[in-house]
C-alpha cells in the first residue's frame, strides 16, 4: 500500500503542473502572435527547438507507454522497442521533407495543408479522422492505462481517478492553449524520464548487472528476448519484414501527418527550429528501449529467480489454466521494488505521461474543430468565437473518451490494441501525404477518393478481423496488413491520378518537392546545429544499435 509521503508527493506534483500550466497559458505572447486564436492554438509561433523536441516526446510517451512497454518487455523482451527506434527514421522524414512545407504554407492544421495541396474534401475528411483518432488513440487509451495503474497504486476506482485527472488536465489545457501544453509537457518529460530511470537503475541493481542478467536469460533459454530483429514467421507477428515494411506506414501517419503530434512543430519560430525540434525528439527516442522496455524484461528475470512475485496478477481461467494479467507488471514493479518516497516520484512520472498525452490531444482537437470544421460553416467567425468553440470541443472529447473505456478495456495488450487500430486507419493518410509532397501528378480527386475508399477498406478489414477471426485475412499480422493496405492505397491513388489528371493551383504547385535532393538545399544552421549533419548522425547511430541488438 502506498505511504502518506508518496501520496503527498503525487498531490503536490499535480498542483504544481496545474499552476504552471495556468500561468503559461494566461501569459500572453509579446511577439509573434497577431491574433488571439493564433496565440491560443499555435503559441504565437514562438516555440524553439528544445521545447518542440521535449513536447513531441511528451505527447508521444504517455502512461500507456510506461505500462504497455514494460508489459511487452516482460512478455516478449525488447521486440516492441522497434516502435521506438523506427520512430527515429520517421522523425528524420518529418524534419527533412514535411516541416518546410508545413511552416512555409503557414497552416494552422494538417487538414489545412491538405486543402492547399489537394482540395477541401480532403481537408474535411482528415479533420474528422484526426479528431476521432485523437479521442480514441491519444486520450481514451491513455485514460485506460492511467486508470488501471492509479487504481492499483492508490486504491481508487478506475473511473474516479480518470475523472479527476481529466478535470485537472483540462483546466490548464482548455484555458491556456498550446503554450500551456508545451510548457507543462517540457516539465513532464523530465519528470517522466527521471521516474523511468529510477526504476531502471533499481531493477538493474537487483539483477546483479548486465552479465548476471544475460546469464539468467541464457540459463532459462530466453536469450532471444534481447533480439530486436526476429525471423519471418515469428509468433509475435513482429518479424523483421513486418517491422521494416509495416512500421513506416504507421510511423509516417503518426509522426508526420497526425495533428496531435505535428501541432508542436506548427508552432515553431521558423523552419530550422521546427527541424531541429523534430530531430531532438529523435535523439530522445533512443532511450525508451532501455528505460521503458528493458525494466519489464528485468522483471521477467527477477521473476525467474523467484525474487519478484507475480501471483497477485494471476488467476485461473475456465479450463483451470493459470493466466497472468501482465498489464499490471509496471505497477507491481513499483510496489515491490521501489522504496517509500520514490514510489511518489514514480507515481508522479506516471501522472506526467498521462497528463501530457491528454493535454496535447485536447489542444489538437480544439484546433481541428475550430479551424477545420466550425470556421468552414461560419467563415466570418471571430477569434474569440474560435477559441470558445475549441474549448467546448475539448470538453466533449473528454466525455466521449471516458465513455469508450469499457470497450477498449477488452484488449489484452493495450500497446497491441492501439497499434492494431492505427494499422487499419493510417494507410490512406500516409499515402496521400507521401505522394502529395513527392509526386507532382498526385491529383486532388485521386487523394479525395483514396482517403474515402482507403478508409472504408481499412474499416472493413478491421471488422472482418474482429468478427471472423478464423478467416485467412484475419491471421495476417497487423503490421503486414498495414503494408498491404498502403500498397492498395498507393495503387488506387496512382491510377486515379491518371483518370483525374492534376490541375495545380498557384499554391499547390509550390507544395511538392521537384527532386529528392531539393529539401537538402534549404538554409541551415552551422556546425552541429545543421539539420543535415544531425540527420546523418542519427542514421549512423540507428544502424549501430540495430547491429548490436540484431
Amino acid at each position: 500500500m502506498i505511504k502518506n509521503i508518496d501520496i503527498v508527493i503525487s498531490v503536490l506534483y499535480i498542483l504544481f503542473i496545474v499552476t504552471v500550466g495556468l500561468w503559461a497559458g494566461l501569459k500572453k505572447s509579446k511577439v509573434g502572435a497577431k491574433t488571439e486564436s493564433g496565440d491560443y492554438f499555435l503559441a504565437g509561433k514562438t516555440l524553439k527547438w528544445p521545447m518542440i523536441g521535449l513536447a513531441l516526446f511528451a505527447t508521444n510517451i504517455s502512461c500507456l507507454h510506461l505500462v504497455s512497454l514494460a508489459q511487452s518487455g516482460f512478455d516478449s523482451g525488447l521486440l516492441n522497442g522497434n516502435f521506438e527506434w523506427m520512430a527515429v527514421f520517421t522523425l528524420i522524414l518529418l524534419a527533412l521533407f514535411f516541416v518546410p512545407f508545413y511552416l512555409q504554407s503557414n497552416v494552422a492544421t494538417l487538414p489545412d495543408f491538405l486543402e492547399k495541396r489537394y482540395n477541401r474534401a480532403c481537408r474535411d475528411w482528415l479533420a474528422i479522422i484526426s479528431i476521432v483518432s485523437a479521442i480514441v488513440i491519444h486520450i481514451a487509451f491513455s485514460f485506460l492505462a492511467g486508470g488501471i495503474v492509479l487504481k492499483t497504486i492508490f486504491g481508487v476506482n478506475m473511473y474516479v481517478s480518470v475523472f479527476v485527472i481529466a478535470v485537472l488536465t483540462s483546466i490548464y489545457t482548455i484555458i491556456g492553449g498550446l503554450r500551456a501544453v508545451v510548457v507543462t509537457e517540457s516539465i513532464q518529460t523530465i519528470v517522466l524520464l527521471a521516474g523511468a530511470i529510477i526504476i531502471t537503475v533499481i531493477c538493474f541493481q537487483k539483477t546483479g548487472g548486465w552479465h548476471s542478467f544475460t546469464q539468467t536469460l541464457s540459463d532459462t533459454h530466453n536469450l532471444d528476448k534481447l533480439s530486436m530483429i526476429r525471423p519471418v514467421g515469428d509468433a509475435s507477428g513482429l518479424s523483421w519484414q513486418s517491422v521494416f515494411l509495416g512500421y513506416p506506414v504507421l510511423g509516417i501517419w503518426y509522426w508526420c501527418a497526425d495533428q496531435t503530434i505535428v501541432q508542436r512543430v506548427l508552432g515553431a519560430k521558423d523552419v530550422n527550429h521546427g527541424r531541429a525540434g523534430a530531430l531532438f525528439c529523435g535523439v530522445i527516442k533512443f532511450f525508451p528501449v532501455f528505460i521503458f522496455v528493458l525494466p519489464g524484461l528485468m522483471a521477467f528475470v527477477l521473476n525467474k529467480r523467484g525474487v519478484f512475485d507475480i501471483s497477485s496478477i494471476q488467476h485461473l481461467d475456465n479450463t483451470g489454466r493459470t493466466v497472468t494479467e501482465t498489464k499490471g507488471i509496471y505497477t507491481l514493479m513499483i510496489a515491490q521494488l521501489v522504496p517509500t518516497g520514490l514510489v511518489g516520484v514514480l507515481a508522479a512520472a506516471l501522472l506526467s505521461g498521462l497528463m501530457s498525452q491528454i493535454s496535447g490531444a485536447l489542444n489538437s482537437i480544439a484546433t481541428l474543430a475550430s479551424y477545420d470544421l466550425y470556421k468552414r460553416f461560419k467563415p466570418a467567425t471571430t477569434d474569440a468565437q474560435l477559441v470558445k468553440m475549441g474549448r467546448i470541443s475539448a470538453v466533449l472529447a473528454l466525455i466521449i473518451s471516458i465513455a469508450l473505456l469499457p470497450l477498449l478495456n477488452q484488449y489484452e495488450s493495450l500497446f497491441s490494441g492501439i497499434n492494431d487500430i492505427i494499422a487499419h486507419m493510417a494507410p490512406p493518410i500516409t499515402t496521400v501525404f507521401v505522394l502529395g509532397i513527392f509526386w507532382k501528378k498526385a491529383s486532388a480527386k485521386s487523394a479525395q477518393y483514396t482517403l474515402w475508399f482507403g478508409s472504408l477498406l481499412g474499416a472493413v478489414v478491421f471488422a472482418i478481423n474482429k468478427l471472423m477471426p478464423d478467416v485467412a485475412i484475419s491471421k495476417v499480422p497487423f503490421m503486414m496488413m498495414a503494408f498491404y493496405l498502403c500498397c492498395a492505397c498507393v495503387f488506387m491513388q496512382v491510377v486515379l491520378s491518371y483518370v483525374f489528371p492534376v490541375k495545380h493551383t498557384a499554391e499547390s504547385a509550390t507544395l511538392y518537392w521537384k527532386s529528392p535532393l531539393e529539401p537538402l538545399q534549404g538554409k541551415a544552421w552551422r556546425g552541429l546545429g545543421n539539420y543535415k549533419l544531425q540527420s546523418a548522425l542519427l542514421i549512423v547511430l540507428m544502424v549501430v544499435l540495430y547491429f548490436i541488438f540484431k
